[in-house]
């Protein structure tokens, strides 16, 4: 995730549709596996869906119950959960231009460098 992005909590039938119909590209199989838990400011354990833009990362306010719930009375989803082919198809067409990313998912770990100790006196600790 890029720090400098701004970050924007919202209820997942809040967000505008066309964020909706990105969410349902990075998660094609369903939203219940991929929740996180954090504490919000009062203390509260929530739940949420990280989804990441180019300019945005958001975190989608649901619970376990309600993922499923999204999932189950969305037409887009077949009876297993899964994002229908021909649905799957329009929307990698509609975004085909759009960088998009559950957290962390495209992020890899950058080896750390080695130690230079070429001409270096000091031992550094």
């Amino acid at each position: 995730m890029n720090q400098n992005k701004p970050r924007v909590i919202k209820d997942y039938d809040k967000l505008d549709p066309a964020i909706q119909e990105q969410i349902k590209l990075v998660y094609p199989t369903g939203f219940s596996d991929y929740l996180i838990y954090y504490f919000d400011k009062d203390g509260k354990n929530v739940s949420a869906l990280p989804f990441e833009t180019e300019d945005k990362y958001y975190l989608i306010r649901m619970t376990l119950s309600e993922a499923e719930r999204i999932i189950e009375d969305d037409d887009d989803y077949d009876d297993d959960g899964f994002l229908k082919d021909h649905v799957r198809e329009e929307y990698e067409d509609k975004y085909a231009d759009m960088e998009l990313a559950a957290a962390d998912e495209d992020e890899e770990e950058e080896p750390l460098d080695e130690p230079d100790d070429e001409g270096d006196d000091d031992d550094d600790y």
